[in-house]
């Protein structure tokens, strides 16, 4: 008995993820209800087994399975496969066609399967065969998705914590305060500045004569204050960035 079947259905993924995990038939052989492979000769070549069941008949078939051709440029696949009924009453041949296009972002796969039956399971003919192939597939293209959506897109880089919010106002209170600082010592050296000069012009004035001149060898608070708050500044700063 000869039949021809067709199957037609979208996944919700791009092209590349579904050829990835088609083409590879040690990873698509778990979706498929019944069936495992059993031994990889090469690449091309593998030895599985399916077991199923056509009405009150249970059938296992060892086989081999080969891949005639693998396209990726045109996401197109020929695949063919040989069982036999572990019970020596039949067997069964099947050539399978599958063309992939991605559409919006999705892929829609295109399948033909051309299969030969002979033997026991033949009587049945070729509509009781398609309807339970039609069941069979339909389980197999929900077990695929299942298991591309469990593989899901990879993880997106973890964001860098935020800063609470207590951590936040420690750090702006801890800004305030060395602002504060600096303003004081800023009025603390205008008003020290001041107070020398009129010292110093009392004193020119009850001077008459100055031989010499020495050079003003005095200690400069300005600079001094700020570099200290800018590092006390920087400190607190740091301390808080590090809390963060």
């Amino acid at each position: 008995m000869n039949t021809l079947i067709k199957k037609d259905f979208e996944i919700a993924q791009p092209i590349g993820v579904v050829w990835k995990s088609l083409a590879n038939p040690e990873e698509i052989v778990g979706c498929v209800p019944g069936a495992s492979i059993t031994e990889k000769i090469d690449d091309k070549n593998y030895k599985g087994q399916v077991v199923t069941k056509f009405g009150p008949i249970k059938a296992a078939y060892a086989g081999d399975i080969e891949i005639i051709e693998l396209d990726e440029a045109n996401h197109k696949m020929v695949l063919k496969g040989r069982g036999l009924d572990s019970k020596g009453k039949g067997s069964a041949d099947m050539i399978m066609n599958g063309v992939l296009k991605e559409e919006g972002g999705k892929t829609q796969v295109n399948f033909s399967m051309d299969i030969t039956i002979v033997g026991k399971l033949a009587q049945f003919g070729s509509r009781l065969i398609n309807d339970v192939s039609d069941q069979l597939l339909n389980q197999f293209v929900k077990n695929f998705s299942a298991q591309l959506e469990a593989q899901g897109p990879a993880p997106a880089p973890a964001a860098s914590p935020a800063a609470s919010p207590e951590t936040t106002k420690v750090a702006e209170n801890a800004e305030n305060t060395v602002n504060a600082i600096k303003t004081e010592a800023k009025n603390t050296v205008t008003t020290a500045s001041k107070s020398a000069a009129t010292t110093a012009s009392k004193t020119a004035a009850t001077t008459v004569k100055k031989e010499t001149v020495a050079d003003d060898n005095s200690f400069d608070g300005t600079s001094l204050i700020g570099t200290v708050i800018k590092s006390i500044f920087g400190s607190i700063l740091d301390f808080f960035r590090g809390k963060k």
